[in-house]
This record gives structure tokens, C-alpha cells and sequence, in this order.
């Protein structure tokens, strides 16, 4: 079917869904495929449930005049999200984000400055990956002045797909550092991924927002034909204040202005910085941009304090990788009184997984943090390696078993930090805190 004709159905409908467990009336359903499901054999099942028409392979063994046949549903739904970026809205402003470490953080710090002063369609939560950015510029209106639209890459090539998709005419990558690296082979194989974003602006006239204060970025930025709108911590003389047991949140002074934030660790002062420069270039006055991400409260287990009735718990555990660990790390290290790290392994790092797991007990070390609970098998293996000078170290298989252990052996009196990748499930450990 031609993308004008998929496209008219699109327009008719009550939007897109992959996902036939949520279906409701009117909407479109797009049936894919994964490593353990094949959406064409709910796709009467969606029918059924009310929706209008369903994108199914050519070889779906159904028969129903409202299934539409195509060689691959996930490029067509691609082929139409692309078709409505450019459709929906002529004078609609697209910021595209990527980067390793803060880019959820930070899309959300944006859509609430520009909220201010603008009609935003945004991600929604971190649904930033080869279908959920399809979803997120489905769901742009004719009224959506400006799309903030979030980009993830565990592969080389998928920020290049997903900028086709989004069509950015801004962009912003947070940092790069290293993760995925079983994906990406490399930290230089991480740099090339994300500066696709870089490349699609160069090529299409648009500007990017650097963070100057890393040279990476900058190095990456100034490598291209590339305009830039430049922010920095160093570069606009940004204080952070310290901070402490009675102030755990981010503060910092801007123009002589006091910004303070519902943000743990001095690591989000380059995502505020970039949301307030976002600001700035749309015109949002400063005042409306320190009410937004004074107002903002993380969640999905990002930069989140938690007062339990034994402790101050840092709960950081949605993702980790060497550079966001260290961060976490040496924020906490700063703070006073006693403290604790419950740490999940490292996931998807490849042949340098265990060196660079190695590398955190080093830190710790070099941080005095000596309270120290691991899970998972990269770790173990760290350990076993490099042995230990702390007075406690626990490692532990599951996060269920170390909450098992705390149950039992309570944490009082302390700030903790948990943290580890997604598949570690470290936000288990918070009840026993």
C-alpha cells in the first residue's frame, strides 16, 4: 500500500498501538515482530478489540478486509511516522536528543521549560528506541509547536534511522561515554553513533546545542559543518553549590540567580544548563525556566531521594555504565555521615566488562566508599581479581538476594546509593532500606 494511503487511514484513526493488551476503539494497530513475539497472530485479536485496521506481514495467515498487507510493518510504521513529521505541521520546530548518560533527565527538564511558552509533544518516558520514536512523532498534532523527541542507540546505525524518522531540526547529545559497548565495539565506535546526529544537522542546515565544557562533544561538534548554540558550566560561570545532609539537592547560581533543584548529584548541573539554554534560544524568560525545573521531580528511579526510616536513600537504578557509575559515585562521596553503595552489575560492556567493573572497585577504593554491596557475576569476577581493602564487601547473585540480606542485617543511619543496569533490578534492594 502507498504511504499517502496508509497515511489517510493513520488520519482517520484514534492513533497507533503495537501492543494489542491496550488496544481501544478506533485506534491502528501495527503488528511486530520481536525475538520472542509475532504481532500477526494477535492481529484479529486487535481487530476484535476495536481497532480499525491492522498492518500485517504479507504472509499473516488471516483473513480480514481490514488487514493491511506490507513486506515489513516496522518499516512502514517508520515510512508513516516519517510521512506525518513532514505533513503534520509545516512550521513545527523538532529538537532531536541522544547522548549516553541523562538524556531522559534532560528531555523532560526541556519540555518543562518550553512548556512555558509553547504547545510540547514530547517522548514519554524513555520510549526512545527504533519503535517507540515512531510512536512519539505519530502522536505530534497540527497544534504541537515544538517536538522534543528523545533517541536511544544500542546499534551503529540507529540514530541515523531514528533522525530519518524525527526529522530534528535542533539537537542536543548529553555526553558519550561508555555503554553498549558489545553494540558499538568501542568508545570510538560510541562517539560515531551518536555524532549521527551531528551529521543529519550538518546536512540539513540545522544547529546543535554543545555543552563546550566537553571537549569530546565539542571536538565532535567542531569536526562538522555544524552551527552551534553553545552552554557550559565553566563557559557562563555556573556555581554549584555544595552539598550536604541538610541541602542533598542540586543548587546552583546562575547570573546571580539561585536555581535550586529536586535533582541528586552535581552530574545533572550540564542537563539543567542545557534546558535553560534551550530556554533562552526559544525565548522562555529565565524566571519561567527556573520555575519549570524548580517544579520537576525525577522519577523512574532517576536522581531520586528517598527518606526511609532508617536512611537517605540515592535511588539511581533505572541504567549504569562506567561513566554514569563514576558520577554516581563520586557524588555520593561528597556527601557527610555514613554511607553505603549497593551496586548492580554493568550490562552489555563486552569484552571490557570486567576490567571496567575492576576499575569501579578502584574508585571506590580511591573515594573511601568501603561499605560496599554488589550484585551480579561481573562483579564477582572483579572482586575475585582484584581482591578488596573494604571492611565490607558483599557480592550477591540476584537483587532479591541482597534485599534477603538486608533484611536481616539492616542498614541504619546511612546514605545509600543504589545503582546498576536495568536487568539488575536494583530498585528491589529500596524496601529493606
Amino acid at each position: 500500500m502507498e504511504i499517502s494511503k496508509l497515511y489517510d487511514i493513520f488520519r482517520a484513526s484514534a492513533g497507533v498501538n503495537t501492543d494489542t493488551r491496550s488496544i481501544t476503539p478506533g485506534q491502528f494497530f501495527f503488528a511486530l515482530k520481536g525475538e520472542t513475539f509475532d504481532g500477526n497472530q494477535y492481529a484479529l485479536k486487535a481487530l476484535e478489540a476495536g481497532a480499525c485496521n491492522a498492518v500485517v506481514n504479507e504472509d499473516c495467515p488471516f483473513e480480514d478486509e481490514r488487514l493491511v498487507r506490507v513486506p515489513d510493518p516496522l518499516k512502514a510504521l517508520k515510512e508513516l511516522a516519517a510521512w506525518h513529521r513532514t505533513h503534520v505541521n509545516p512550521e513545527l520546530i523538532v529538537i532531536g536528543l541522544t547522548g549516553t548518560n541523562g538524556k531522559t533527565t534532560t528531555k523532560e527538564l526541556i519540555r518543562e521549560v518550553l512548556s512555558k511558552a509553547y504547545r510540547v509533544s514530547a517522548t514519554e518516558g524513555n520510549l526512545n528506541n527504533d519503535i517507540g520514536v515512531p510512536l512519539t512523532v505519530l502522536k505530534i498534532t497540527p497544534e504541537t509547536e515544538i517536538a522534543v523527541v528523545e533517541m536511544g542507540a544500542n546499534h551503529p546505525d540507529d540514530i541515523s534511522s531514528l533522525t530519518w524518522v524525527s526529522q530534528p531540526v535542533y539537537g542536543l547529545i548529553t555526553n558519550v561515554g561508555k555503554a553498549h559497548l558489545l553494540g558499538f565495539g568501542s568508545f570510538e565506535g560510541v562517539k560515531k553513533a551518536k555524532g549521527q546526529l551531528y551529521d543529519w544537522l550538518s546536512a540539513h542546515d540545522g544547529q546543535a546545542f554543545v555543552n563546550t565544557d566537553d571537549a569530546e562533544l565539542f571536538e565532535m561538534a567542531s569536526s562538522r559543518s555544524l552551527s552551534i548554540i553553545p552552554y557550559g558550566i565553566e563557559g557562563e560561570g555556573v556555581n554549584i553549590l555544595p552539598a550536604s545532609n541538610a541541602q542533598p539537592f542540586l543548587r546552583m547560581e546562575i547570573g546571580g540567580e539561585l536555581l535550586e533543584t529536586k535533582l541528586v548529584g552535581a552530574y545533572n548541573a550540564a542537563n539543567v544548563m542545557a534546558a535553560v539554554t534551550v530556554g533562552r534560544q526559544f525565548g522562555v524568560p529565565l524566571k519561567d525556566a527556573f520555575d519549570a525545573i524548580s517544579a520537576y521531580r525525577p522519577s523512574m528511579n532517576r536522581s531520586q531521594l528517598l527518606q526511609t526510616g532508617s536512611n537517605a536513600v540515592i535511588q539511581d537504578a533505572y541504567n549504569a555504565n562506567p561513566s554514569s557509575m563514576a558520577l554516581a559515585l563520586e557524588n555520593i562521596a561528597k556527601m557527610e555521615g555514613e554511607k553505603a553503595v549497593l551496586l548492580g552489575e554493568m550490562r552489555e560492556l563486552g569484552r571490557d566488562s570486567v576490567s571496567e567493573h575492576v576499575k569501579v572497585l578502584t574508585l571506590l577504593e580511591k573515594l573511601g566508599l568501603c561499605r560496599a554491596f554488589f550484585v551480579g557475576e561481573e562483579f564477582r569476577k572483579a572482586v575475585s581479581i582484584k581482591g578488596s581493602a573494604f571492611s565490607e564487601t558483599f557480592c550477591f547473585s540476584t537483587s532479591e538476594e541482597l534485599a534477603a540480606y538486608l533484611q536481616k542485617h539492616p542498614l541504619k543511619g546511612c546514605t545509600v546509593l543504589v545503582k546498576g543496569s536495568r536487568g539488575t533490578q536494583m530498585e528491589k534492594v529500596i524496601a529493606s532500606l
